[in-house]
């Protein structure tokens, strides 16, 4: 059974930056496709990048080129570099395997990027 603990976030301004990190527990971690994903109030629960475990990433239209997704298998750790984060971008954000389990769900990391 592996668990996901999401941290990282908070308050930026328009174009700022954070890094967020998602620590596993489990030792099988390194053989599954990880994701971030994001919910803003309102709306659906989408995902924003994964990466596969030979390191290959993709990302939504919408934050390719500002976040960048990455994994430590030695350290059971994901993280997204987020970068010009604009007033869109504020949302619980969440990693997950790749498709994502309902058993997995952590609380997230809150985003809120506003002036």
């Amino acid at each position: 059974q592996m668990q996901f603990v999401e941290s990282g976030g908070g308050l930026v301004q328009p174009g700022g930056s954070l890094r967020l990190s998602c620590a596993a527990s489990g030792s099988i971690f390194s053989i599954y496709a990880m994701g971030w994903y994001r919910q803003a109030p309102g709306k659906q629960r989408e995902l924003v990048a994964h990466v596969i475990t030979d390191g290959s990433t993709n990302y939504a239209d919408s934050v390719k080129g500002r976040f960048t997704i990455s994994r430590d298998n030695a350290k059971n750790t994901v993280y997204l570099q987020v970068n010009n984060l604009k007033p869109e971008d504020t949302a619980v954000y969440y990693c997950n395997t790749a498709p994502p389990s309902a058993r997995y769900w952590g609380q997230g990391t809150q985003v809120t990027v506003s002036s």
